[in-house]
């Protein structure tokens, strides 16, 4: 198992409980955009906990959720248990088992930064039907938008681990390439959290790149995040806002190699 797996192991209640959710409007556009009805066959590549595959589980979707780390794959299988549509797969992004040709849309939620980009479209191009569509999707935290955002973004560039290696949005640059030959479109929509103490604690212990309670940093990293509470606390809560990004397009397209038929829209 990579470590790209295995990071987020320690923080499955975390993630549950203080990691954002997906606006409704995610679902709309892909209706829209991608003909998406609820007779389509959607393939969560990375689900994790199920976040993004509730959103449309609760509109009478058919989610196949892969995920390869096993404590928030059965997390996920705890939370979405009482959908009848949802399966759950030991997979990955760039070997999920699923058949030929036989999903109408994969979706990706906080989780193509994770994926290795040529494996993954090679995947993708293999599991969808002609005429599907990808759409990658982050919740992207606004990092300075107000005093309160900013400190916190110094917090984490002080004491995150690997935060500026791994941040989601260094893996912008593969999209256009996963996409290519046909650029993807891009939509927005706003998003937010609001926390008080306990909870802020919890979303930054979410995050697989702070500091966890047995690191030597981790008592002074929770006295600052203290500190940064009670600067911006406004009644005892602070707003955490988001751009909801979704990257998406049509299945990508494989350039042929020798021996190796040509896989094409």
């Amino acid at each position: 198992m990579s470590q790209s797996v295995e990071r987020f192991s320690s923080r499955v209640e975390n993630y549950i409980k203080y990691r954002p959710t997906y606006p409704l409007e995610v679902v709309h556009l892909l209706e829209n955009e991608c003909g998406l009805t609820t007779q389509s066959i959607i393939a969560d590549l990375g689900s994790g906990t199920g976040k993004l595959a509730e959103v449309f589980l609760e509109h009478g979707y058919s989610i196949i959720g892969v995920e390869p780390n096993a404590p928030m794959r059965e997390a996920g299988e705890k939370l979405l248990s009482n959908y009848a549509k949802f399966t759950s797969v030991n997979g990955t992004a760039e070997d999920t088992t699923l058949s030929d040709s036989s999903v109408d849309l994969i979706i990706a939620g906080q989780a193509f930064h994770w994926f290795d980009p040529q494996k993954a479209k090679v995947e993708a191009a293999r599991i969808l039907k002609p005429d599907g569509w990808v759409a990658l999707i982050w919740n992207d935290r606004k990092l300075a938008t107000t005093p309160f955002l900013a400190d916190y973004e110094a917090l984490l560039l002080k004491y995150g681990t690997d935060y500026q290696e791994v941040r989601h949005d260094r893996a912008e640059s593969a999209i256009d390439e996963f996409f290519s030959p046909i650029k993807p479109k891009l939509a927005t929509f706003p998003n937010s959290q609001i926390f008080d103490h306990d909870g802020l604690r919890g979303r930054v212990l979410s995050s697989s790149y702070t500091p966890e309670p047995d690191q030597p940093n981790f008592p002074a990293m929770m006295l600052d995040l203290k500190a940064v509470f009670d600067k911006h606390q406004q009644n005892g809560r602070v707003v955490f806002d988001y751009d909801t990004k979704v990257f998406y397009g049509r299945r990508p397209e494989i350039a042929q190699q020798a021996g190796t038929p040509a896989v094409l829209n």
